[in-house]
């Protein structure tokens, strides 16, 4: 029986991820082993992930893994992989895709974020998720919430802030649901790219056969053209995770339609739009949709947050 390797960071939910994968691969006859490894932004934990940089952050020590040889593959959060990985390396299966949408939560039931007399205090790490609760609810304030979701929803217990904006797919997937009081609207707060997906990354070099068994095992072809789209709209602007660029394209029978833009750190000004096309043009839509947005405004938006970042 042939054992594969994976490489994940330690968290509760990357192992959970990573259970998930494994248990996909044993069930196609491989034996697999987990391996834990800390990343960068695992351990700079006192500071934004943009004060970081924005390239790698959760990514770069388990890469290097993978040329070790230490590991086989790597099991991300596909929403934390870089727009442009390094030449040894590719994703190669992405998981069927959880509900992608943002959600709010919080140990109290009595927030309304529509009441713009009431100031309340979200908490996020997300620099997209900062910008887009600036843009549509200027009365909040919003402060930095570093961590994994367990250390997170314990600094919330402890007064750090009032509510918190995370990932539904995380959320479910710690059975925190019983402490969400708001979903947001996809239409309202597109989600980063690839949220909701798990990605398999490898080195380019990994025999052919194992990555097509892994690919068979591991992949969902629906959730693969949908993050085809959304990455190569992400790698055509140059986004990171410090970056608010948002996508999300959605299949309608051979049809997929993508929507997304970016936003200003202070979320002055936002620029959106989408394109439609063929399924199988996933990647031609995501840069069309790409030009588009730095087209319309989304250049000059991208210039001032280089000015302010790590972005490169």
């Amino acid at each position: 029986m042939t054992k594969i390797k994976i490489g994940t960071r330690g968290s509760q939910l990357a192992l959970w991820q990573t259970h998930y994968v494994a248990h996909l691969l044993e069930q196609g006859g491989f034996e697999t082993e987990i391996i834990k490894i800390d990343t960068r932004g695992d351990k700079k934990q006192d500071v934004t992930i943009a004060e970081i940089g924005t390239r790698g952050v959760f990514t770069e020590e388990i890469e290097h893994q993978l040329k070790l040889g230490t590991i086989d593959i790597a099991v991300h959060s596909a929403k934390d992989m870089q727009s442009e990985l390094p030449a040894a390396f590719a994703l190669i299966a992405f998981t069927e895709r959880e509900k992608e949408h943002d959600v709010m939560v919080s140990l109290r039931t009595d927030i309304d974020l529509e009441d713009k007399e009431q100031t309340w205090v979200i908490g996020t790490s997300s620099a997209r998720r900062k910008a887009l609760l600036k843009h549509y609810y200027p009365q909040v304030k919003v402060v930095e919430m570093r961590g994994n979701l367990q250390t997170r929803m314990a600094k919330m217990e402890a007064g750090a802030c009032d509510a918190m904006l995370l990932a539904y797919a995380g959320v479910h997937r710690m059975h925190y649901t019983n402490k969400i009081v708001k979903e947001f609207s996809t239409r309202q707060f597109i989600p980063a790219v690839g949220q909701g997906s798990i990605a398999v990354e490898a080195l380019r070099s990994l025999p052919e056969e194992k990555r097509e068994k892994i690919y068979q095992l591991v992949n969902h072809p629906d959730t693969e053209a949908r993050l085809l789209a959304e990455r190569a709209f992400l790698r055509t602007l140059r986004g990171g995770c410090s970056i608010p660029v948002f996508a999300l394209a959605q299949r309608e029978h051979d049809k997929l339609t993508i929507r997304g833009g970016v936003i200003s750190l202070d979320g002055c000004n936002i620029v959106q739009d989408f394109v439609s096309g063929n399924l199988q043009d996933a990647v031609n839509l995501g840069e069309k949709l790409a030009q588009r947005i730095l087209e319309k405004g989304g250049r000059i938006i991208l210039e001032e947050i280089k000015k302010t970042t790590k972005y490169s």
